[in-house]
């Protein structure tokens, strides 16, 4: 089983930037795909992005396209999310998951999870 810790989150303005690192441990990371969802309150929990364990597939969320970009540093078991031109409705928390296996991104649901790091988009 592998354990996921989220860092990285905070305060920021409308149109700033934030990189989330999700740091693995327990197992080979290198077996996992990665992957971020988020959840705003009163919401549910949604796909933000993925990346498969090679880190040759990556998958975004319509929301996020063009802004947000998921990268993985295997030798450090880590994978990143860079948020770039955030807006106030990428306000939610931030959870980190893995799923073990050759995962392609688009198909990436999650089987262990973090518990989560708060992003609060100011307007």
């Amino acid at each position: 089983q592998v354990q996921l810790v989220e860092s990285g989150g905070g305060l920021v303005q409308t149109g700033g930037s934030l990189t989330l690192s999700c740091t693995a441990s327990g197992r080979t990371f290198s077996s996992y795909a990665m992957g971020w969802f988020r959840q705003a309150p009163g919401k549910e929990r949604e796909f933000v992005a993925a990346i498969s364990w090679s880190g040759g597939s990556t998958a975004y969320a319509d929301s996020v396209k063009g802004r947000f970009t998921i990268s993985r540093d295997n030798a450090k078991n880590t994978v990143y999310l860079q948020m770039n031109s955030l807006k106030p409705e990428d306000t939610a928390v931030y959870y980190c998951a893995a799923e073990e296996g050759p995962i392609l991104a688009f198909k990436f649901q999650g089987d262990f999870w973090g518990q989560g790091t708060q992003v609060t988009v100011s307007s």
